[in-house]
């Protein structure tokens, strides 16, 4: 009798397993057959269906083997190369060795134009209109700003009148800030139409900093952003999920997602672009700047460099002493924004 049940016991395991089995492998073919979600958003009769599904199932790039990656790459070039009407090429050009990407600006000469932040755009195929994706935010703040008063360090922490009987002192310098910037009066958007430079303020571009430690690539669930060989943080937009996760542990408000699908007019697309760095970007996913990485693996400068009219922007290799950027470190003083969260960023301001 007891061998009966076990015999029916195994027998329901192996029919219980045989129907997941089942349902999984008609689940799979499901999807590969009819990709509804897919065809919903690129349209029932796109000829590229097939191929976003290929992609929404392909692995982490890095991982790939060679073969996987040219494979994926095939995909990508034909797809954008029918969305956008356009010869399209999507490198996959690896980071040189011996280089590690640093970013000098000098803020004293910045005039605030913004046109690093439309190079940008262009350059880096981000969405156009509402909204239009930008990754360079740039920051208008009065001159004179910092306050700084001696006198108050060196008095020490106020009594309270009706404390100070009790040994109980107030919070010092809390009522007013030392060294640090309003930010009641910091803009950071201004109109378009703005006559730049104003006398009375001075301007900070900001952009991703390219932390040593970035807080981002810890808090990505999926490893979808990563730090390269060369200290520029990257992200496969393929494998993010969207979950905003990186934005929040940003402390630069540098990451921007795709709430909506990106809206890059044929026209205005730039086909030549990299895996990592400036091809198009879908719905639902974190984008940010690479140093147009597609520019500097080659050897090339960024296109917010060499759109600044001023040449408040510098750019090089900081294991390099002859590059541009070690001999401003070498000689000026710089600062870089956010030290106190000890992300060490590769991005450094400096005056004069």
């Amino acid at each position: 009798m007891s061998e009966e049940i076990n015999t029916k016991t195994d027998d329901v395991k192996e029919s219980r397993r045989d129907f997941l089995k089942n349902i999984g492998i008609a689940g799979a073919a499901a999807l590969v057959a009819s990709p509804v979600s897919v065809e919903a958003s690129v349209g029932p009769a796109s000829p590229d269906a097939e191929i976003t599904v290929a992609e929404s199932l392909q692995g982490h790039f890095v991982l790939m083997s060679d073969k996987e990656k040219e494979t994926a790459i095939e995909r990508l070039e034909k797809r954008y190369t029918a969305k956008y009407g356009k010869k399209t090429t999507v490198s996959d050009v690896p980071a040189p060795e011996g280089v590690l990407f640093g970013y000098a600006l000098n803020i004293s000469k910045c005039i605030g134009c913004r046109r690093c932040v439309h190079a940008c755009v262009q350059e880096n195929n981000q969405s156009r209109n509402n909204p239009e994706i930008q990754w360079i935010q740039v920051m208008k703040i009065p001159k004179g700003n910092f306050s700084f008063s001696a006198d108050k360090l060196n008095k020490g922490y106020p009594e309270s009148s009706k404390l100070g009987d009790y040994g109980v002192q107030v919070g010092g310098n809390a009522y007013t800030p030392v060294g640090g910037l309003s930010t009641e009066e910091t803009q950071n958007y201004y109109a378009a139409d703005e006559m730049v430079p104003d006398k009375d303020y001075f301007y900070v571009p900001v952009q991703c900093q390219q932390c040593e430690k970035p807080p981002c690539v810890k808090a990505c669930p999926v490893k979808a952003t990563f730090r390269d060989p060369n200290g520029v943080v990257v992200i496969d937009y393929n494998w993010c999920i969207g979950c905003r996760m990186c934005q929040l542990a940003c402390p630069y408000g540098a990451r921007r997602f795709n709430w909506g699908e990106p809206n890059l007019p044929p026209a205005e697309m730039n086909p030549k672009t990299h895996y990592f760095g400036n091809r198009p970007r879908m719905r639902g996913v974190m984008e940010k700047c690479t140093f147009c990485l597609q520019r500097t693996r080659e050897g090339r400068n960024p296109a917010c460099l060499e759109a600044c009219p001023v040449g408040a922007r510098k750019f090089g290799n900081l294991l390099d002493p002859e590059s541009d950027v070690r001999k401003i470190l070498a000689t000026k003083k710089v600062f870089r924004f956010k030290e106190e969260m000890s992300t060490y960023p590769k991005f450094f301001y400096f005056v004069g």
